[in-house]
């Protein structure tokens, strides 16, 4: 069943517009980090199969928007902002990014299990795909560490946040001030919040997304 509520979904529906027919352009070996594409085999009832694709500019459009656009056999078919929610034959396909890059990017059928789209095999999503399946001990690995630096950044960068937040004048007239029993020099935070990053940058490249592990906590930490 889909995380997503029903309303949100909804609301998400709301946003998507008709496509332009433009040709889906192929992935180029300099977008890693700039654009997700994903894809999606489905069969129509008359049993033809299509091929859906999904393509993400992460960094957003020429206006600076983030835009998810829908193609159905490489033409575009369809365009929304973000969180994105598409109707195809027999479902929704669910777009929603995170500060890292896509945290979903699902087929949610009406009957059934969903499952994720199966990324570009040139795309970094791809790559780290074929490492999975290629050298699953590896893979495990890594994200075994991706998570395990982001606890430790969340438990030793946590209380340094409080502190900064309960030092500012409003807050520490109603609360008073908190004294962080960790104090870390300036390079090691830097290293820290640098470590949280490709952590969770790793984390979005298999669609991994946890509200407090990778929820931003270090962005904008001095």
């Amino acid at each position: 069943m889909s995380v997503w509520s029903d309303w949100k979904r909804k609301r998400a529906t709301k946003r998507v517009k008709p496509g332009d027919g433009r040709p889906l352009r192929r992935y180029r070996w300099w977008q890693p980090f700039t654009r997700a594409l994903f894809h999606l085999q489905l069969s129509e009832p008359g049993g033809e199969a299509h091929t859906w694709s999904v393509d993400v500019r992460l960094w957003g459009d020429s206006d600076g928007e983030v835009r998810a656009k829908l193609y159905r056999d490489q033409r575009q078919v369809a365009i929304s902002k973000l969180p994105a929610a598409f109707p195809v034959p027999g479902g929704t396909v669910e777009v929603v990014a995170s500060p890292y890059g896509l945290r979903r990017c699902h087929f949610v059928p009406e009957t059934g299990s969903e499952r994720q789209l199966v990324p570009d095999p040139a795309s970094a999503e791809g790559r780290r795909a074929h490492l999975e399946q290629n050298r699953p001990g590896l893979g495990r690995a890594l994200g075994i560490v991706s998570v395990a630096v982001l606890v430790v950044a969340l438990v030793l960068g946590l209380p340094q946040l409080v502190e900064q937040i309960t030092a500012i004048p409003p807050i520490a007239e109603r609360v008073g001030t908190f004294q962080s029993p960790i104090a870390l020099p300036g390079w090691l935070n830097i290293s820290l919040v640098v470590a949280a990053i490709l952590a969770s940058t790793e984390r979005a490249l298999r669609l991994r997304y946890h509200w407090l592990l990778d929820g931003g906590l270090f962005e904008g930490d001095g």
